[in-house]
């Protein structure tokens, strides 16, 4: 299934004393933030901090991870080659140090630390990545990240299908050293690794488990970071990160513990942050408009692009390009990011959020260079809209399913598209469907939806990063 036609906005606020809120967003993003800090316990000395996550966790496993909560606990609990660090840039983490390349820049040689353990006390080895990159790559294991190893030797071919997973370029050497070989150099490589896709996993205890079952739940996943999960059934809406004993850097981990709570809905965000049960909440709509004059209230820019997924398979509406047109110029983008999101999100004018990279040929912003007008034009997208029924040979009501997450802000954002196709496109009749995160990636995988609700959030500074999910056959 192909995407196009993006409807984004980027901003966000955020809270920040010690106590705030965060308000999350679409379209070219940013986040409304009202963030507190963590407690410490009358009873002892142990520090805590509460946070929110948006959905509940689906998996831990990160050969099959891709959204935020799980991106945010995976960052806690496990740690790669390297980690970024308060300026984003590459630190040593499980690797002893950051490395040069060799060979032109195609080669690169670790050493893992000996100190580096799992939660469980087994060693971390090189052969722990190699197994991890490999079971991402196995399509055995219906990987969903696959394109992120792209100018890792064979990756490209593996990914095609024309070369089997196990030929990917990396080796474990000895018991501490890993060897990585890219096609090509890549220079945003050393930040690449510190993503949760490229942690390692412990080989042993996967297969003791049995993969299938690992990162399903607390007692089926094991931590080489600075957390490890606890009171997490693989169903439950909270649980806690505690410090992980075996970590290799622990004298460095002031905090004692995590406590994660799933908020779906902004005004009960406030609420638990208002009565101190949350320190960091996201907010939008009605509720951020409230707190606009809130002194803890912050707007925190992210690379993120929220934009709606049209099913272009044969027999859908939507496979007719008109009609999407159509619909991207009948939606009011400003009015949406100012008066359903009101968290600082802005309409986005490119597929790219601004601030990715630099044209080096002109020192312009690349996504300034791509832009094109986020203006309304309902004229327009009714002339459309007749011209691509007819070409589509569809008469009478066209049926159009908008999918979404059970988020309070998605339903807002679904009701809103709902009413501008419906009021301006004759014949359109759009039905929501806000599911939780399981039944929405069932309906998305088996292509059960004319739209879907989704989001972007740059995994690196680069715009390939963006452009490279627009293509064909991308999971």
């Amino acid at each position: 299934m192909k995407t196009t036609q993006w409807l984004n906005e980027s901003g966000g606020i955020i809270l920040k004393q010690f106590r705030g809120l965060i308000a999350g967003t679409t379209v070219l993003i940013a986040g409304l933030v009202l963030a507190g800090c963590g407690k410490s316990s009358t009873q002892s000395s142990k520090q805590s901090i509460s946070l929110m996550q948006t959905s509940d966790l689906t998996s831990l496993d990160n050969t099959n991870q891709a959204t935020m909560p799980e991106f945010n606990t995976l960052t806690n609990i496990s740690e790669g080659l390297y980690r970024l660090n308060d300026k984003d840039q590459p630190v040593a983490a499980m690797a002893t140090q950051v490395e040069k390349p060799t060979n032109n820049g195609t080669k690169y040689t670790f050493h893992i630390r000996k100190t580096a353990k799992w939660s469980n006390g087994d060693p971390v080895t090189a052969a722990d990545f190699e197994y991890s990159w490999k079971r991402s790559l196995n399509p055995a294991n219906n990987p969903v990240y696959t394109y992120v190893f792209s100018g890792i030797k064979n990756a490209d071919a593996i990914i095609a299908g024309k070369k089997s997973y196990k030929t990917l370029g990396i080796k474990a050497t000895a018991k501490r050293t890993l060897t990585i070989t890219l096609d090509h150099p890549m220079a945003y490589f050393n930040k690449l690794v510190a993503m949760p896709v490229f942690m390692p996993q412990d080989k042993t205890f996967v297969q003791k488990v049995g993969v299938k079952k690992y990162g399903t739940n607390a007692a089926n996943t094991v931590s080489n970071g600075a957390f490890k999960i606890s009171g997490w059934t693989g169903t439950n809406s909270s649980y806690k990160l505690v410090k992980n004993n075996y970590y290799w850097d622990k004298k460095a981990i002031k905090l004692d513990q995590i406590n994660y709570q799933t908020v779906k809905d902004a005004n009960t965000a406030h609420n638990l942050f208002t009565s101190g049960k949350l320190d960091d909440v996201t907010i939008s709509g009605v509720t951020a408009k409230n707190l606009q004059g809130n002194k803890n209230l912050k707007r925190v820019p992210k690379a993120w692009t929220y934009y709606l997924q049209l099913n272009q398979r044969n027999g859908q509406p939507l496979a007719n390009q008109k009609l999407r047109e159509a619909l991207s110029l009948v939606i009011n983008k400003r009015q949406l990011v100012n008066q359903v999101l009101a968290d600082g999100s802005t309409a986005a004018s490119s597929f790219v959020s601004p601030g990715t990279a630099t044209d080096p040929t002109t020192g312009k912003d690349f996504s300034a260079e791509t832009s094109t007008s986020t203006a309304r034009n309902v004229t327009r997208a009714k002339q459309l809209w007749a011209q691509g029924l007819k070409e589509a040979g569809i008469s009478g009501t066209v049926k159009l399913s908008i999918i979404g997450d059970d988020q309070d802000v998605t339903r807002n954002v679904a009701q809103f598209v709902q009413s501008q196709v419906q009021e301006n496109l004759k014949g359109a009749k759009v039905d929501i469907n806000n599911l939780p995160d399981k039944g929405f990636q069932d309906r998305k995988t088996t292509g059960k939806f004319a739209m879907s609700q989704w989001y972007w959030l740059a995994d690196f500074a680069d715009p390939i990063n963006y452009l490279g999910i627009l293509t064909s056959g991308n999971a």
